[in-house]
């Protein structure tokens, strides 16, 4: 009798919630390392919180991303992009799913470095906020990707100008002269446009292409009326056909 006493009164042990293995401590304690910058602290915890989430559980998604940014925030650019890819497809819907594609263009712009080396880094980065732009539009992960978008269109525009300026050293003026067309069809808006088209003038006028040469003049007065050098590149009989 004293003994069903004692275990009448006694606390109910199996009621009490170890802090080791509650889900809601690792991801109270991994976000606070996140906040702090102890990013690999923070990855370490928002791993861990996987393997005890179930797969339905709505934190999954949170803690993947957050591992992917931990993995983004110490330099793993590849593994992060790949995490963040992940984050986007396994959870369409979530609230993570827009930022995750954001993020995963990201970590490839960052890999892409320079726009003068290997621009398929870069490539993979404009793909991703293109679609991240048709998947979400008008959210504010799409509004980021727009900005990002330029500036890539002015590496990309970088990369096809020292290319064509590579070949006009080299008196290859015909694979010049792609290059630059190419920088004005395809980046109208960037800044190296104006740049492109003196460079047409000059390669033109290196190789005898005198109309070609009056056109581009032509579309310089039209659109570009302030470029620096434009009076010395086409004097005034070359725009005689100019509208």
């Amino acid at each position: 009798m004293v003994l069903l006493g004692a275990c009448h009164h006694g606390a109910p042990v199996a009621s009490k919630v170890d802090p080791e293995s509650d889900p809601k401590q690792f991801l109270a304690d991994a976000r606070a390392a996140f906040r702090r910058g102890s990013f690999a602290r923070a990855l370490v915890g928002f791993r861990r919180l996987q393997f005890e989430l179930g797969p339905g559980d709505t934190l999954l998604a949170e803690a993947r991303y957050y591992a992917a940014e931990c993995s983004f925030q110490t330099g793993d650019l590849t593994t992060a992009a790949l995490a963040f890819q992940k984050v986007a497809e396994d959870f369409p819907t979530s609230e993570f799913a827009a930022l995750a594609l954001l993020r995963d263009g990201d970590a490839n712009m960052r890999l892409w470095r320079r726009p003068d080396v290997d621009a398929s880094s870069g490539q993979t980065a404009l793909a991703t906020y293109q679609e991240l732009l048709g998947r979400y539009p008008g959210t504010d992960a799409a509004a980021r990707a727009q900005v990002r978008i330029r500036q890539l269109n002015e590496w990309f525009a970088e990369k096809g100008y020292k290319t064509g300026m590579f070949y006009v050293r080299r008196r290859a003026f015909d694979s010049a002269i792609i290059y630059f067309k190419d920088i004005i069809a395809t980046y109208p808006d960037t800044r190296l446009v104006p740049d492109a088209l003196l460079r047409l003038v000059d390669t033109y006028r290196a190789i005898g292409y005198v109309e070609e040469r009056k056109e581009a003049c032509a579309n310089l007065r039209r659109y570009y009326p302030q470029t620096a050098g434009l009076d010395s590149r086409c004097p005034a009989e070359t725009s005689a056909g100019a509208p």
